[in-house]
């Protein structure tokens, strides 16, 4: 039987254990007949399946150590909590094997509703929602955005994209460039002012729910930069945006940001900058793992994004003088790729 199945199975046990504990707690009499389907995969090795019985629904997380590790999960939603965001409750817990029924937000994500009408809407709620978890005191023992994890991500570029998916090996010339365009993004990510970052702030990870928005998927979060969360959200993964409403939505968040005297930068020109060399920073990231989820996981589909990505890069690079060696790899890369 694969491994998969055997955790299916030994989870099936144990929600039937907890579930008898928590209806028993909360007075809600026998577990009823019902289903359990799956809600939903993601990029890493956690999935996600919905219980559904007479008119109650729950969501139970497998995330299989040691892949996987459900305490920050467990941890932030805590803190996040705390803050009133919308976050899952979480009704049981077995870390050791990385199981978690939690509380279902709904089975509607941004995603899969947001459109040119209701996006002034919805990212309005998401913008509440960011700006209140911004506010919580730095006082958890979350890791940092530090010089290593902000290079560690940066070469997923050239190790999983460049040289899996392209097949090219930088030469020299090229490994002097990456480098220079690596500490000029890693030295204006640093120099900005430090928030609680969730690191996929984006519609997959928003649930319409009420209230608005339910937000998931937050155990990467660590402290770090200030537009970090606020670029992930309109610069997505799956969607794009006109420019002009992207730039308006950045100033609606920093005008607020401001006023709640969250550490943003204090001239706008300064802040749309920092997003700007924030977001290819994250981008270049993304491309690479998503070249490493194809070639490594075997889930090729993600790759059908990264032209998205180099969009957005293509775009900030058209405005910002100092990311012309990022231009000159690109097209260097273009031709190798080909030769």
């Amino acid at each position: 039987m694969p491994d998969q199945d055997v955790r299916l199975q030994h989870l099936k046990v144990w929600l039937d254990e907890q579930l008898a504990i928590l209806f028993a707690d909360q007075g809600w009499g026998a577990v009823p007949p019902a289903t359990l389907t799956a809600a939903s995969s993601d990029a890493s090795f956690r999935r996600y399946f919905r219980w559904e019985g007479e008119g109650r629904s729950f969501v139970v997380m497998d995330a299989p150590p040691p892949q996987e590790n459900c305490k920050p999960f467990v941890d932030i939603a805590f803190l996040l909590a705390k803050s009133g965001i919308n976050v899952p409750k979480i009704y049981a817990e077995d870390l050791e094997r990385g199981f978690l029924l939690l509380n279902d937000l709904g089975n509607k994500t941004y995603l899969d509703v947001i459109d040119s009408e209701n996006a002034d809407a919805l990212f309005s709620d998401a913008l509440q929602a960011l700006l209140a978890f911004q506010q919580l005191p730095m006082v958890a023992p979350l890791p940092s955005y530090d010089v290593a994890l902000l290079r560690r991500e940066l070469e997923l570029f050239p190790e999983w994209y460049v040289k899996r998916e392209l097949g090219v090996e930088l030469d020299s010339t090229q490994q002097q460039q990456w480098q220079r365009i690596s500490d000029l993004l890693i030295d204006s990510a640093l120099a900005q002012p430090k928030v609680l970052v969730h690191r996929d702030y984006m519609p997959r990870n928003l649930m319409l729910s009420e209230p608005n928005p339910g937000v998931l998927d937050f155990q990467d979060a660590v402290y770090g930069p200030v537009t970090y969360d606020v670029t992930c959200l309109f610069k997505d993964a799956f969607l794009s945006w006109p420019e002009e409403r992207v730039r308006g939505w950045l100033e609606s968040y920093w005008q607020q940001a401001s006023a709640l005297n969250i550490p943003v930068q204090p001239d706008f020109e300064d802040f749309l900058r920092a997003s700007d060399l924030m977001g290819v920073q994250r981008h270049l990231k993304v491309i690479g793992i998503f070249a490493r989820i194809c070639h490594r996981d075997g889930k090729p589909r993600y790759l059908a994004d990264v032209p998205r990505f180099f969009s957005y890069i293509e775009a900030v690079i058209a405005r910002r003088p100092e990311l012309a060696e990022l231009q000159a790899l690109f097209t260097s890369l273009r031709g190798g790729a080909t030769a």
